[in-house]
C-alpha cells in the first residue's frame, strides 16, 4: 500500500515537473518594460505551471538571443536586418517574425516649451544636428537638447529610418536606455526633445507635438497617417511551437488585445 502511494506521489511530481515550463524572453525595452510583463502575468494566471524570465535591454539583444539560443522569444521594435538573418542561418537558426502590436514614436518636448507642433523636415534637422537652437524652428531661443535611445534599441534604428532618412544622429545627442528615461530627461529640461512610444506619452513634465498636423495616437497609428508608426515583433527560431505558441496565441487573442490596448499599444489583428 505504501509503495502504491509512493508511486502515485512520484508520478504526480513528475507530471507537475513536465507541466512546469519557463519562457525566456529578451529584447526590446519598448515591449519589455510594460506590455510583455503584463501579458506574462495574465498568462501565468491561466497557466500556473509557467514562469517567465524577461530581460528588456534593446531589440538588438533580443535578435542576438534567438541567434545564440539563449531565449525562446526575441522582442524587437524593428525588423531583423538582412545581415542578422544571414548570421542566424549560418548557425542553423531560422528567424521567424510575428507582428504582435503596432506603435508610434511620438515627438515629446518639455511641457513649458511654447511649440504647438513641428514639421517632419524640422524633426529631421533637429535630430541630425542641422538645427541646434529652438529659434531656428519657430520656438523660443535656447540650445536644443536631443535625447535618443541607445544603439541597441530598435527604436533608435527605426527613428533613423523613418524620421531622418537614415542619416546619423547629432553628435551631441544623449543616448538613453529606455522610453521612460527619455521622458524623464525631457520632463526636466526646458529645451529638451526626444521620442517615445505611445505607451509612454503621459509621463509627467512633457507634452507631445503633432507632426505636420498629425497627432500620434492609436487611430493615426492604425491608419498609418502618423509618419513614425511601425510594427513590433516577436522573433522565434522557426515557427512558434509548444508553450511559446500558446503565449503568442494568447497575446493575439481578444483577452491579450485588451491588455495590449490598456498598456497603450495598438493590437495586431
Amino acid at each position: 500500500m505504501k509503495k502504491a502511494i509512493l508511486s502515485l506521489v512520484i508520478a504526480a511530481m513528475a507530471l507537475g515537473s513536465a507541466q512546469a515550463e519557463k519562457l525566456v524572453i529578451k529584447g526590446s525595452d519598448t515591449l519589455g518594460a510594460k506590455m510583455v510583463p503584463q501579458l506574462a502575468e495574465a498568462f501565468k494566471a491561466r497557466n500556473p505551471g509557467t514562469t517567465f524570465e524577461i530581460a528588456a535591454e534593446g531589440s538588438t539583444t533580443g535578435i542576438a538571443a534567438i541567434t545564440d539560443g539563449t531565449a525562446d522569444i526575441g522582442m524587437s521594435s524593428r525588423r531583423a536586418r538582412g545581415s542578422e538573418v544571414a548570421t542566424a542561418a549560418t548557425r542553423g537558426v531560422k528567424m521567424v517574425p510575428t507582428i504582435v502590436s503596432f506603435d508610434g514614436m511620438g515627438i515629446i518636448v518639455n511641457q513649458n516649451n511654447p511649440m504647438t507642433g513641428i514639421s517632419k523636415s524640422d524633426v529631421a534637422k533637429i535630430f541630425t544636428g542641422d538645427v541646434t537652437d529652438w529659434s531656428q524652428v519657430g520656438g523660443k531661443a535656447g540650445k536644443i537638447s536631443v535625447y535618443t535611445r541607445n544603439t541597441a534599441s530598435g527604436t533608435y534604428q527605426d527613428f533613423k529610418d523613418l524620421a531622418m532618412n537614415k542619416r546619423d544622429y547629432a553628435k551631441a545627442a544623449q543616448k538613453m536606455a529606455g522610453n521612460e528615461q527619455i521622458a524623464a530627461e525631457v520632463g526636466k529640461n526646458a529645451n529638451g526633445i526626444g521620442y517615445v512610444g505611445i505607451a509612454y506619452l503621459k509621463a509627467p513634465g512633457i507634452k507631445v507635438l503633432p507632426v505636420d498636423g498629425v497627432m500620434v495616437n492609436k487611430q493615426t497609428v492604425q491608419s498609418k497617417k502618423y509618419p513614425y508608426a511601425r510594427p513590433n515583433f516577436f522573433y522565434t527560431n522557426g515557427a512558434p511551437a509548444g508553450k511559446v505558441k500558446e503565449f503568442i496565441d494568447f497575446l493575439l487573442s481578444p483577452a491579450g488585445h485588451v491588455i495590449v490596448d490598456q498598456v497603450g499599444f495598438v493590437p495586431a489583428k
